[in-house]
């Protein structure tokens, strides 16, 4: 459930902005988002390693070393978050120059993305309260945190956007405010835990430096594993930019309905993170297969409900979504994929969440860069003839290529009894 209000909230945007007088708009939050997402989700590792390391630490049981895990993530994203702010203008014209970004959209792209890094902090520091909850199984606070951000956040976006008539810089305020309030959320159920977290003896250890180094060593793998994923969508948009910003537009309101799915399965997903992290913590293989079956099978339910839904809504949803003509032509003339796209990609989604619990980021990092460079590049490559229908063809193989390499990886574990049994992770 807080899964699907992130998605959610990309489409109200949608919504909002593709009425509008011009598909600019539309185009430039959907080119500035690709950018942000190198710059943030490039470090969702703090989000993922988090939950590991957390979900292992409860299996052994071993609650300091749970916080310990929580405040060196939370200090690395500070100090992320510190140095995305003072570099934000090189970073930022980078990203749009490696995005080829057009004249006509670039500049308000670029005041989109500089509102939108305010929340730098909040957002880095954040990742790293939902992979405390979610390592600890509990999954209501994360919940909370993202439904009420993302309701603040819509709320916001009608008043900046239709009220004051702001646009994507709009878009952009709203979203900082509301991803601030989504921190103050997070602090609040951290409550019960805080005399803990501030103690004495927890500080002395994270003035030692020796585990900071391991614990980043031990996330690289998921930071360009991140990075070769937010390539690909990156890529996705580039691409479909060269087709035009109708076609930009089209893609990015259709992109929303398969974060919508994405989201909506890796519910599935975070709870194997967690389910596997602390069965495998606990030495408990048994149960660490057992949590894989029930996982794949809800993953697999949900993708095939997701499928039937966005079949079944396509004909009354677009044009609720945008009234631009040419837009939903394209829309219209490539639907299908949305349809098709949540199965393909439905085992990558439940497989990474048991790698992450198990802490075997490595094998995910080889599939992410084998699937994106050697299928998703030569197949865009062998169909670009087909214009924007050959895009989401290598879209779509890039996902289909994700699943299979985690399959075959995930039986070869199984049967040279690879998965690790009690983590130790960090040095406490």
């Amino acid at each position: 459930m807080a899964n699907i209000s992130i998605p959610l909230l990309g489409l109200v945007d949608a919504a909002l902005l593709g009425h509008l007088d011009s598909p600019k708009h539309l185009a430039a939050v959907a080119v500035g988002g690709a950018v942000l997402s190198f710059l943030y989700w490039g470090f969702s590792f703090l989000r993922m390693g988090t939950t590991g390391e957390v979900a292992r630490a409860t299996g052994a049981k071993d609650e300091s070393r749970a916080l310990l895990a929580l405040a060196r993530a939370s200090l690395i994203a500070l100090a992320i978050a510190g140095l995305l702010l003072i570099f934000q203008g090189p970073l930022l014209t980078l990203g749009f120059e490696i995005m080829g970004t057009g004249p006509e959209i670039l500049e308000t792209a670029k005041n989109y993305a500089s509102l939108r890094l305010l929340s730098a902090p909040a957002v880095l520091l954040t990742y790293t309260a939902l992979g405390w909850f979610i390592g600890h199984q509990d999954t209501r606070w994360p919940m909370r945190i993202l439904i009420i951000t993302n309701l603040i956040n819509i709320a916001l976006d009608a008043l900046f956007i239709l009220g004051l008539g702001l646009a994507s810089s709009g878009a952009a305020i709203a979203t900082v405010i509301a991803e601030y309030v989504g921190l103050f959320v997070a602090v609040f159920g951290f409550k019960k835990h805080r005399a803990s977290f501030f103690s004495a003896a927890l500080w002395v250890k994270l003035r030692v430096l020796a585990p900071y180094v391991d614990l980043i060593r031990s996330n690289i793998n998921l930071f360009f594993r991140t990075l070769t994923l937010l390539f690909a969508f990156a890529f996705f948009t580039a691409a479909g930019e060269n087709l035009g910003p109708d076609v930009v537009a089209a893609n990015a309101v259709m992109m929303q309905f398969l974060l919508f799915a994405a989201f909506a399965m890796d519910g599935f997903a975070y709870a194997a993170e967690g389910l596997a992290g602390e069965a495998l913590g606990g030495g408990d293989l048994q149960r660490f297969f057992k949590v894989s079956r029930r996982c794949a099978l809800w993953t697999m339910v949900s993708a095939f409900v997701i499928s039937a839904l966005i079949l079944l809504s396509k004909p009354w949803l677009f044009p609720l979504l945008t009234s631009l003509p040419e837009v939903l032509a394209i829309m219209n003339a490539h639907g299908l994929w949305l349809v098709v796209l949540p199965l393909i990609a439905a085992p990558s989604y439940l497989l990474d969440g048991l790698f992450i619990g198990a802490g075997a980021t490595r094998t995910m990092m080889l599939s992410m860069v084998f699937s994106a460079l050697a299928i998703y590049l030569p197949c865009w490559y062998a169909t670009t003839g087909l214009e924007n229908q050959g895009l989401w063809l290598s879209f779509a193989a890039f996902n289909a290529s994700r699943g299979v390499t985690l399959a075959l990886s995930f039986a070869y574990f199984t049967r040279q009894n690879r998965w690790r049994q009690g983590h130790p992770g960090p040095t406490a």
